[in-house]
Formats: structure tokens, C-alpha cells, sequence
């Protein structure tokens, strides 16, 4: 029964709060809408991306027969859950992580939560009919308060037929068939004469090749850092900081960690196209675990403050716990953030004394001195 299984899934490691949740009407409507052709799926021709806790992936072996299911998560904390929930259930070795690039490879049968961005979908769209059986279905779930016609049109491009489902419990399914194989138009670069950098970003990359406000404004402190042997740039992104800590400052060792693949993967173009690959180190990992205690002088970070379409402080927590730990004492965490959310004192408490660098009605700037 699918209450039996879903039951036993969980957030862990991600956050955990009364409104968030591991499964969701989405991906229930998802499984329902594939198992006709779950059914006919042989071994290996499932894939699912972007299955946010395992739902899809557990879903589709346990309660569709499907084998050897092909995943690609860009979210590693999605990983570790959905790795922890199979654990859980019983059904590890049901599954098999691949990159974007090959998770399709001969499938007849993709899962697709669909991202939050029209440049992520267009890039799992291209990957997927790129490599896809011809008589491949794809099925893109969301909720319907945030897909839009444009949807539409972006799967339109890579695929021949796109249908939508009947809304249910506010979620509805794009269905797309007759793969249009192409070149992949990722990642994008872009050229910041003011910056004198250049941004490159895969789709589901935090602001694409643009500058965000919040980025800009941690940018403009870059002058009043302070000296440092090793610098983390925590949540990098696209690595834009990472890429101007390591320009302006030749003797830097400069760490880029992101747990998103679409993130390190930018973060590794936008070193090359400004000549930097040899002076930054890019890591995926969650909250800079691979990281020693008390190895980096400096740490700038602009945290995300949404879960889906919650708003929390809890991620900017975790990752300010995980600064304080990496930072050397008397090192330095510089943080931009939404100035309504008024982290100053969870700084304080977590990292240690913090003071104003700079505030605007939209965005402040803290520096926190490690204990």
C-alpha cells in the first residue's frame, strides 16, 4: 500500500518543520499518472530527477516493479535522504545515481519534479532528449500555483507532443513525448564588464549568470575582508565570490562548496572562463562537511532562505553552524542576508560578536568574528 511505504519516509538530513514534508501530493499524483507505463518499463529504462526525498524513486520500485531506476538528484542533501529512506524501507540497490548528462540514457520512462526555474527544466528537457528512447514518456509534476504556460513552451523545444493532466489536490502533470535530440545549450556565460568577470551557470544555478542584489552588495565589502591564508566561499553558486576573493588576492586559497551539482558545475566554468581553475577548489558537499574543524580564515555567504515555497531560517542556521566550525578562532564569517530576517543575533550566538557592515531597506551585511 502506498500509505504503508510513504509512512516511513523522511526529511532527514534537510530541514524539518511542521508545513514541510517528504512526500507530497505531487509526487503521488506523479506515480499515479506514470504506472500504465511504469508497468511496461523494463530494467533500467525508469529514471527519475530531482526526486526530492525519495517518493518518486522508492515509489516507482516498490509499488510499480520498477528496476535498476536511474537518478539524478541536484540537490545532494536529496541524495543522502533518499539513501536514508531506502535504508529505511528496504529497498536499497532499487536505484542507481547517475549525472543529468546520462540519467535517461535509453529510458522509456522519466519522473521529473519539476524545478523551480524555466532554465533548469529547459536543461533536464535538452538532457533528457538527448539521450532518451525514442518512444520516451516524461512526465514534469509541480504545484499548479507554480507552473506557468511557459512550461510549456520550454518542453516544447525538446519534445514533439506536450499535454497536461487534470489538476489534483493542487498539483497537475506536464506530459511530453516525441524527443527532439539536440546540443545542450548549458551552461550560459555571461560577461560582467563592471565586475571584469565572466558568469557561468547550468540551469538550476541561483541567479543564472546574473548578479544578484545580495551577492552585489557582500561584493562591494569585498575591500574590508580581512587578510586571510584560506577562504571559503559557503553556498557558492555560480562562484562569483569565490572567483573575485581569488582575483583580487593572489596568495588566497580559495574552497567553493555547494551541495547543488548545477552549482559546482557552474562554479567550475566560471573559474575556467576567468582564468582561475588552478586557484579554486570547488567541492560539493552539504554545510562544507568535507571540511576540517577550524581550517579557513574567512567565509563570506549569502544563505537561501526559502525551503520550496516556505520560509525559514532554519537552513541559514545550519550553514552559519557549519562556518563557525570550519572558521579558525578570531576568523571571519561575512554575511549578506534579507535585512527583515534579522540574523545579527544568531550570529552572534553561534559565531561569535558581529557587527554591521553594511545595511540597506532591502539587504544587510554582517561580519562575525569567530571565537
Amino acid at each position: 500500500m502506498p500509505s504503508e511505504l510513504f509512512d516511513q519516509l523522511r526529511r532527514e538530513p534537510d530541514v524539518e518543520a511542521p508545513d514541510l514534508v517528504a512526500v507530497d501530493a505531487t509526487d503521488r499524483l506523479l506515480l499515479d499518472e506514470a504506472a500504465a507505463a511504469l508497468a511496461l518499463a523494463g530494467p533500467g529504462e525508469v529514471a527519475v530527477v530531482d526526486d526530492s526525498y525519495g517518493a518518486l524513486t522508492l515509489g516507482a520500485a516498490a509499488l510499480h516493479g520498477a528496476s535498476d531506476v536511474r537518478v539524478f538528484q541536484d540537490l545532494l542533501i536529496g541524495e543522502l535522504a533518499l539513501a536514508a529512506n531506502a535504508e529505511r524501507t528496504g529497498l536499497s540497490g532499487t536505484y542507481r545515481s547517475h549525472p543529468l548528462a546520462e540519467v535517461a540514457a535509453g529510458a522509456r520512462v522519466v519522473l521529473v519534479q519539476a524545478p523551480k526555474g524555466l532554465d533548469a527544466l529547459r536543461e533536464i528537457a535538452e538532457a533528457v532528449a538527448a539521450v532518451a528512447a525514442p518512444d520516451v514518456t516524461v512526465l514534469v509534476g509541480g504545484r499548479v500555483k507554480h507552473m506557468t504556460h511557459a512550461m510549456n513552451d520550454v518542453l516544447r523545444a525538446s519534445f514533439g507532443d506536450v499535454t497536461a493532466t487534470l489538476a489534483r489536490q493542487k498539483s497537475r502533470v506536464l506530459v511530453a513525448r516525441g524527443p527532439k535530440p539536440g546540443a545542450s545549450s548549458f551552461p550560459r556565460r555571461q560577461e560582467h564588464a563592471d565586475l571584469g568577470l565572466t558568469i557561468c551557470a547550468h540551469g538550476a544555478a541561483f541567479a543564472g549568470t546574473k548578479v544578484d542584489i545580495g551577492t552585489r552588495a557582500l561584493l562591494g565589502c569585498l575591500d574590508r575582508m580581512p587578510a586571510a591564508g584560506t577562504a571559503l566561499d559557503l553556498g557558492c553558486g555560480t562562484g562569483l565570490m569565490a572567483a573575485a576573493l581569488a582575483r583580487s588576492r593572489p596568495e588566497l586559497e580559495v574552497i567553493a562548496a555547494d551541495q547543488s551539482a548545477a552549482a559546482v558545475a557552474s562554479a567550475l566554468a566560471t573559474a575556467d572562463a576567468n582564468g582561475l581553475a588552478g586557484r579554486i577548489r570547488v567541492v560539493r558537499d552539504d554545510g562544507a562537511a568535507s571540511l576540517p574543524d577550524a581550517s579557513v580564515d574567512l567565509v563570506v555567504l549569502n544563505p537561501p532562505f526559502h525551503v520550496g515555497a516556505s520560509v525559514v531560517t532554519t537552513v541559514a542556521d545550519r550553514l552559519f553552524a557549519a562556518a563557525a566550525r570550519v572558521l579558525r578562532p578570531g576568523g571571519e564569517l561575512w554575511t549578506v542576508y534579507n535585512s527583515a530576517l534579522r540574523y545579527k543575533p544568531v550570529l552572534s550566538r553561534v559565531v561569535g560578536p558581529t557587527r554591521l557592515a553594511e545595511q540597506t531597506p532591502k539587504f544587510t551585511v554582517t561580519a562575525s568574528t569567530r571565537r
